[in-house]
């Protein structure tokens, strides 16, 4: 592995050295590396590209990271990943694409993942998204995630993706059973000519089923953002969908919170709020000693915290 694919490796899963426990390192469109444990298994995919990541019952405290990089300009591929999590395990996945590209051709990554959940098992999910190079060509991801949560399973979601990504259409659909939770934070950052569209949609099936969907995002220069989210209580249960973005410069952001309530005892919340940065407080920190663009990066950066 070169240094290039080396730094993406860092940007997307903090990762400085071959990980401990399970993985799967996919470079270039071709396996870069794979270890598996004796509760988790990985299985290559014979009908389509992709893998299987099969986590036994009771497994925790484990960790699999599922990295992909590109460093190839002009590749373009379309990955199926399969999560199977046993009954009441309690594990750690980090995902993510990052791509360098300095050619003149376009790279993109497409990721289909599916996760199914089993009861009253915990995952706590990180997917990172980066893209950098010096080349005209775009860096394009496009992440699909189909998430099914059995009775009393729980999902936290983190999606970051604040550099490098020329376009992005991301969309997340959840099912959840009795007593199911799902929470998602989403961080977003657009500049220069970037458009970025995200969709959550998630059917709140069982009693006492509960989401929390959160998404804080800012968008720079002339670039484009497109966030929906829509949450149905299908029965005795609580959502919550917020969206949260700073605007700056020429950019547009679209906010489209939804919830729909088919049960009587369905307790749905939206909230959206689009603005930009307070006059006060770029004044407050320039007091201090920061220029006006350090103290509009400083603000951005406590933001996306």
């Amino acid at each position: 592995m070169d240094n290039i694919q080396k730094n993406l490796l860092e940007k997307i899963a903090d990762l400085h050295k071959i990980p401990e426990g399970a993985y799967n390192i996919r470079a270039n469109g071709v396996l870069g590396g794979r270890s598996t444990t004796a509760n988790i298994d990985i299985i290559t995919k014979t009908d389509k590209s992709g893998i299987d990541i099969i986590i036994k019952p009771n497994t925790k405290g484990e960790s699999v990271h599922i990295p992909v990089i590109i460093s190839q300009s002009g590749l373009t591929e379309l990955v199926y990943n399969d999560f199977y999590i046993g009954e009441d395990a309690d594990v750690v996945i980090v995902a993510g694409c990052g791509i360098h590209n300095t050619g003149d051709d376009k790279s993109q990554h497409d990721g289909i993942h599916s996760f199914h959940v089993g009861k009253g098992a915990k995952v706590k999910y990180v997917e990172r998204h980066y893209g950098e190079g010096d080349g005209n060509g775009e860096n394009i991801m496009n992440p699909t995630t189909i998430i099914e949560i059995d009775e009393n399973g729980y999902l936290e979601m983190e999606t970051t993706q604040i550099k490098g990504v020329d376009s992005t259409d991301r969309v997340t659909t959840a099912k959840l059973a009795k007593g199911a939770k799902i929470v998602v934070k989403e961080k977003l950052m657009t500049h220069g000519s970037q458009f970025a569209k995200t969709e959550f949609t998630v059917d709140l099936n069982g009693e006492d089923s509960g989401a929390n969907i959160i998404s804080r995002s800012v968008a720079k220069d002339s670039s484009r953002q497109i966030f929906k989210s829509v949450i149905n209580g299908n029965n005795k249960c609580t959502g919550h969908t917020e969206c949260d973005a700073i605007i700056m410069d020429n950019a547009t952001v679209v906010a489209i919170p939804e919830i729909t309530a088919n049960h009587i005892d369905a307790a749905l919340i939206h909230e959206a709020a689009i603005g930009k940065i307070a006059g006060e407080q770029i004044i407050k920190l320039m007091t201090l000693g920061l220029t006006e663009q350090e103290a509009e990066e400083q603000i951005v950066s406590g933001f996306l915290k």
